[in-house]
């Protein structure tokens, strides 16, 4: 990965999310739908509903980064969670980008 372990926490957004979406739009998410500051230093990561594509929101000290990821096969495997987010580990962060 092109990022170092983040200095904050890690969070899933559980609803599928438009991949259309840029900084704008998913700024607009965290803020309203996952009730958290996207400058606090947090990764905010969303997933298509089909599974097969990912974005990841992060801010760094001079602005904001997305990194996006597409499977040629196969899915991200995500748990299914009644609330709209899920914290993650740094752990569980490299494990759902594997895979696994």
């Amino acid at each position: 990965m092109i990022f170092d372990q983040p200095k904050g926490r890690v969070w899933l957004c559980t609803k599928p999310t438009d991949m259309r979406k840029s900084y704008t739009g998913l700024q607009a998410l965290v803020r309203n739908e996952l009730k958290q500051k996207p400058i606090d230093g947090d990764f905010f990561i969303f997933i298509i509903r089909r599974k097969y594509q990912l974005k990841i929101l992060y801010f760094e000290r001079n602005g904001y980064c997305i990194w996006s990821k597409r499977l040629e096969q196969g899915q991200f495997k995500s748990t299914a969670n009644t609330s709209s987010s899920q914290e993650l580990t740094w752990i569980e962060l490299k494990l759902l980008l594997e895979g696994i």
